[in-house]
């Protein structure tokens, strides 16, 4: 049997991008700013050491660096997957109805509503992600939450679970969230009675253990139209795909959203426990995990690797189409698909 010479041709690709990453894991390694949140106490004993870089193509070819195996909870990472579900269960303008999609400016716990519409401004701050969870249809909480888990698991292409002690903390710490939710229901922005129980899930949501790796198969999911790489499994319908992709471009990133999308320009989506992940439609999943933050909530780390990636190989959405990109030809693609 004579080897497909491209296969050689695309393995050295590949390798040459793991040596970028090892690069850049470095260049980032010894970096010692930020802090580690514990508004979420059981966050706060986070090792500020760990440090991991995923990469995850659309054919399922995995590139790590670094603590890549290392779990931690999802926390606001989960927004614009239980986004996709609640879209499956209501349609573009059902959410819609309950939700926007505009930028708000403001912190991503900030107590305040669109002044016009009474509706959170879009499903990647606290409040549009309690009303998206509001959303998850099912005959009664236990289904409810089980919905939820077995669709972050698809992305993920493994069985994830509830880390009990960080839900227990998120549960005992959640009053500005219980705020958030009493504010909307007296607007009329959510369809449930019971509070308490639809927090109950929320923080159930965002305690869901994953690693680095995950992360990166959940974004290579997106970026493969909804279909996990590896598995085959599709964990949200096609159509809905561009719908949460440009939310994860546009509000993303908490308040930094508009620089992360002039600075490194890929949907994305961060959360408080350290990881950042993010989508190259058609190509790829990568995603960052270190705990330090900067100001904004954002791993610090993180943000600095993205904005060395996205020079390095031209992955800004506005440069794409001027360049050829060749972080995705590392992971899958042949030369024919570079023509």
């Amino acid at each position: 049997m004579v080897d497909d010479p491209t296969d050689q041709i695309t393995d050295e690709l590949r390798e040459a991008l793991r040596d970028q990453l090892v690069d850049i894991h470095a260049r980032f390694a010894d970096l010692d700013e930020g802090e580690i949140a514990d508004y979420i106490p059981e966050l706060a004993g986070a090792n500020r050491e760990h440090f991991g870089i995923a990469g995850v193509g659309v054919k399922g070819k995995v590139i790590e660096v670094g603590d890549t195996d290392v779990a931690f909870t999802i926390q606001s990472i989960s927004k614009p997957f239980v986004y996709g579900l609640a879209l499956e269960d209501h349609g573009r303008d059902g959410v819609l109805a309950r939700v926007g999609v505009e930028p708000s400016g403001e912190a991503f716990n900030a107590i305040e509503l669109d002044e016009v519409s009474n509706r959170p401004y879009n499903p990647m701050i606290n409040s549009g992600a309690i009303a998206t969870t509001s959303l998850v249809k099912g005959e009664s909480q236990v289904e409810r939450l089980h919905r939820v888990i077995t669709t972050l698991s698809t992305y993920a292409g493994r069985d994830l679970q509830v880390d009990s002690a960080t839900f227990f903390s998120e549960r005992a710490t959640g009053d500005r969230n219980r705020a958030i939710a009493h504010l909307m229901r007296s607007s009329e922005m959510l369809p449930v009675a019971d509070i308490d129980e639809l927090l109950e899930l929320y923080f159930q949501q965002c305690s869901v253990l994953v690693t680095c790796r995950d992360l990166a198969m959940m974004s290579a999911t997106l970026a493969n139209g909804g279909v996990n790489p590896v598995t085959g499994e599709r964990a949200l319908a096609q159509r809905y795909v561009k719908d949460v992709l440009s939310i994860m471009l546009s509000c993303g990133m908490y308040d930094y959203s508009g620089e992360w999308a002039y600075r490194v320009g890929v949907p994305a989506k961060s959360g408080v426990s350290g990881g950042i992940t993010s989508v190259l439609p058609g190509q790829a999943g990568i995603a960052v995990f270190s705990p330090p933050l900067d100001a904004k909530g954002n791993s610090l780390r993180g943000i600095r690797v993205f904005e060395e990636l996205s020079t390095r190989f031209s992955l800004h959405f506005m440069e794409v189409l001027f360049h050829n990109n060749t972080l995705g030809h590392a992971f899958d693609r042949t030369p024919d698909a570079e023509a």
